[in-house]
């Protein structure tokens, strides 16, 4: 027979009144912060809290909740955990979180609004408290529904900028300005970008500021080719490029993953970044530095992004009227070794 004292999935509060020889109701109060509104003496107190140390009590919190009506619980959803951003962003959320007291529930899209929709209805079923969320495509009528059910909500990264909904998110426009420029500057004029999910207004940001740094740089023959972040779409995209008579002197990948498909794709053509071709890609990873050639990117403030939606999050839980926060963050770009400066 397993020694009960030590199973503490099979100690209640009824084992507890037992080896006390109080009620079931005394040591619930003793046990649920309540012994001085019910005036419970502190010997007892003492003893409940003796006894439920020894036997390894753990409060049963599903149950708690159901009493209380409260979950403790935040949603998360993004797009993929696969893409090193989202992944790095959802790590961090989650601590910021849980220095309040709450736990996480992380949900994928996989980019697809009927996903997103549905993983949506399941969360919310499970009496969230509050949703955090990078949106796909488009389609925002499913969030504002949530939010007019009362339930707080905060977009980072991608956001509907007509939505009264608050968001965090970086300034991709500013960023995709600065990775073209900075390619302009070192005497490139024949760059492509990769670019991502076109629905989303990170992508369509990103692009109006690569194509203002090349249109003020007197530049307006370029291509803008891909559809997903995705490392196949920068692997295939890149392979289309290479295959060109006059190939591109310089790659800009809107993400980590695309820009991934970029390095193989190039590799396999046994072409060297940046000797042959030039690659800056949209967002940071500790990786890069350690890369057979290191990359400059443009680099999001993630630690900022999810401090700020989280803080953005506490304050509506308990602010109802709080005003309506949009706030864009400032990028910077990383110089590495991926960028060859060619002859003027």
């Amino acid at each position: 027979m397993p020694n009960k004292e030590n199973n503490s999935n099979k100690i209640n509060i009824r084992d507890i009144a037992e080896k006390t020889g109080l009620s079931i109701s005394t040591v619930s109060r003793v046990l649920n912060n309540k012994a001085k509104e019910y005036r419970i003496g502190k010997k007892s107190q003492e003893k409940i809290r003796k006894v439920a140390r020894e036997l390894n009590y753990v409060p049963n919190q599903f149950a708690a909740n159901l009493k209380s009506g409260k979950s403790n619980t935040i949603a998360l959803i993004v797009p993929s955990l696969n893409n090193p951003f989202f992944a790095e962003i959802s790590s961090r959320i989650n601590t910021e979180i849980r220095k309040h007291g709450y736990i996480t529930i992380i949900g994928e899209s996989d980019e697809n609004p009927e996903i997103e929709k549905k993983e949506l209805r399941q969360l919310v079923s499970r009496n969230i408290e509050g949703l955090i969320i990078v949106p796909c495509g488009n389609q925002w009528e499913h969030i504002d529904e949530i939010h007019n059910q009362g339930i707080p909500v905060v977009c980072i990264d991608r956001y509907f900028i007509d939505l009264d909904i608050p968001f965090v998110s970086t300034d991709n426009y500013k960023g995709a300005y600065m990775a073209a420029k900075y390619f302009i500057e070192n005497g490139h004029h024949n760059i492509v970008c990769i670019q991502g999910v076109q629905e989303s207004n990170t992508n369509k940001l990103r692009i109006e500021g690569f194509k203002e740094a090349m249109k003020e740089s007197g530049i307006n023959d370029f291509n803008i080719i891909g559809d997903n972040f995705t490392f196949q779409n920068g692997y295939l995209s890149t392979r289309l490029l290479l295959k060109q008579k006059n190939r591109p002197t310089a790659i800009f990948a809107l993400s980590n993953t695309i820009a991934m498909g970029c390095m193989k794709a190039i590799k396999e053509a046994k072409l060297d970044i940046p000797e042959n071709i030039s690659l800056i890609t949209f967002d940071d990873h500790p990786y890069l530095d350690f890369l057979a050639t290191p990359l400059s990117c443009v680099v999001q403030p993630v630690e900022d992004i999810s401090k700020v939606a989280v803080e953005l999050l506490y304050t509506k839980l308990y602010d109802e009227e709080q005003n309506t926060s949009k706030i864009l963050l400032k990028p910077t770009i990383k110089i590495r070794n991926s960028v060859k400066r060619l002859m003027d």
